[in-house]
């Protein structure tokens, strides 16, 4: 479904991105994983069109949309929940919700999507009403997530969604992100700190180091490799 091959990209005269390619299939889970500084977030926002690439490709559905501006990447399916919850706090659950159905397709099967999201988050139903800012850190990162859903996309990019949780909520956090893929097909790209968490949720894993992808494979071989986990995972 995505293909990047040989993306460089930075920020200003700072060259982050270093040739890294990977590839996302339909329907899986695939995480991107490596320590702070390693560039996975401007991977993320590169493929988004948040940061600019300076060369490499990016392919989706067999389109290169590696110059494509980011709206046009939304209308055809591409999302990211970016690191934090950028939450409107001083709005509802549901309101915050149907601020997420803003393409046109979207605005169309609004109802649908309500339904699917509540389906998915049961306890945002049940605070439709409340204040977003009211929620504890867990719901609010559930709403972040679900109001990218409301945009009805086939490829949802999450980054760091379990970032300052509790560890009862990191799993809850993964298991609504396993259901995702397995109740509505959705395809996921992960980046997250939770090396242990990723791995027992992930299909394929990339290690990103210093801007190069340094070993890929399969979630299970890279977690029993020692040298991977050793050398770039610290654990």
């Amino acid at each position: 479904m995505l293909r990047i091959e040989d993306l460089e990209s930075g920020y200003g005269p700072m060259q982050v991105l270093w040739g890294p390619s990977i590839e996302v299939k339909k329907g899986s889970i695939t995480s991107l994983l490596g320590p702070n500084g390693a560039g996975k977030t401007t991977l993320l926002g590169s493929i988004f069109g948040s940061v600019e690439p300076w060369g490499g490709s990016i392919t989706y559905e067999e389109k290169d949309v590696t110059r494509l501006p980011t709206h046009e990447k939304v209308a055809l399916g591409i999302v990211l929940v970016p690191e934090g919850r950028h939450l409107f706090t001083g709005m509802s659950v549901h309101e915050n919700l149907i601020m997420g159905a803003y393409p046109k397709e979207a605005l169309k099967n609004m109802d649908d999507s309500l339904e699917l999201v509540y389906s998915l988050f049961p306890i945002l139903k049940e605070r439709a009403k409340q204040k977003a800012g009211s929620l504890s850190g867990g719901e609010q990162q559930m709403l972040t997530i679900a109001r990218a859903l409301m945009t009805r996309p086939k490829l949802i990019m999450l980054d760091e969604p379990s970032q300052g949780l509790a560890p009862k909520l990191v799993g809850e956090v993964f298991e609504t992100i396993k259901r995702m893929k397995a109740e509505i097909g959705l395809t996921i790209l992960l980046v997250e700190q939770n090396v242990e968490a990723s791995l027992s949720a992930s299909d394929s894993v990339y290690i990103l180091h210093e801007g190069r992808i340094k070993a890929h494979g399969k979630a299970k071989e890279i977690e029993n490799s020692r040298e991977v986990r050793e050398a770039y995972l610290g654990i």
